[in-house]
Order: C-alpha cells, then sequence, then structure tokens
C-alpha cells in the first residue's frame, strides 16, 4: 500500500451520526455488511439504535476521521460472553487502507483476548482487514441478511493473543 492516510478514533460525537446515517444508505456498502438493520432509511430508529449503543457502558465506540472528515465508525461490544468487533468504512473511503488502521488502533485500545469479528463470506475486503489484523477464520454461520434479502453465509473469525500485527 503506497501513499497511506493516516487515521485517527476519538469518541463519537452527536455530529458524526449524520455521516453514519449517511454511510449506512449506500445500497453497495449495504450488500457487502450484508448484515444491517431491517429499517435502515428511519431516521428515528436509527437514532434510537445508536442512542441504545453509546449508552451501553460496555461498548466502545469510536468514530473513525481522516482528513477531518468522518470516515466511519468502529466498535468492540459483548456478545454471547466474549468481545465482538465491528466497523463501516463510507464507501469514499474504501481502498485506502483505514479499515486496517481503525481496527489496528482499537485492538491497541481494548486488550482484552480473544476478540471475534464476522463477515460475509463475499466480503473480501472485511475479510483482508480483519485478517491483516491477525483474526483467523474458525467457523462459518448463516442468517438472513437484510442488506441482501436473502439468507447469507458469514465468517466468523478471532484474535488471539495480546495485540494486532502491524
Amino acid at each position: 500500500m503506497s501513499n497511506v492516510e493516516s487515521i485517527s478514533i476519538r469518541e463519537v460525537e452527536p455530529a458524526d451520526l449524520e455521516s453514519f446515517y449517511l454511510h449506512q444508505l449506500d445500497p453497495e456498502a449495504i450488500r457487502m455488511a450484508a448484515f444491517v438493520a431491517k429499517d435502515r432509511k428511519d431516521k428515528a430508529v436509527f437514532h434510537a439504535h445508536w442512542d441504545k449503543i453509546l449508552k451501553a457502558s460496555q461498548n466502545i465506540n469510536r468514530t473513525i476521521v481522516v482528513g477531518g472528515q468522518v470516515a466511519g465508525h468502529i466498535a468492540c461490544y459483548p456478545s454471547e460472553g466474549h468481545l465482538e468487533v465491528t466497523y463501516w468504512v463510507g464507501r469514499e473511503f474504501w481502498g485506502r487502507g483505514l479499515a486496517t488502521q481503525a481496527l489496528q488502533r482499537m485492538l491497541q485500545l481494548v486488550g482484552e483476548r480473544p476478540i471475534f469479528a464476522r463477515a460475509a463470506t463475499d466480503n473480501l475486503g472485511s475479510i483482508r482487514v480483519l485478517q491483516k489484523c491477525g483474526f483467523k477464520i474458525i467457523g462459518t454461520d448463516k442468517g438472513f441478511a437484510h442488506g441482501r434479502g436473502e439468507v447469507t453465509e458469514e465468517y466468523i473469525l478471532r484474535l488471539d493473543g495480546e495485540q494486532a500485527k502491524g
């Protein structure tokens, strides 16, 4: 990767939510993410969801910023007795190494291991990001994906050890 831009991750601010909302309306991004909210166009539902996320004390939520712009968000949250990581980068920021940098920073912030992640099996970009940061595919699952309107297979990935790979 040449000419990689540097990003930062910071606490989520109320003004960030508008960018998050617009990012999650993108049809191509929705298809790639697959497992998205059913009512993603309903702004009231979106804000209620984020209000719940931000009030959950066990969640670690960060905004991804590049060049002063909100590029997306990343979070670690408890799920089924373990931590799981999730992220969303706006399509206009894809292919620039930003998700990998954001994940590396989040993994430095969150020391607990193992951490799990999920990605649709055909979401090669996200799988590559996770694997660059040391995650290994440990299984698969299937579920109904609202972003595709069909049952979709996803990989379950796990990161063991103490720190992300650079």
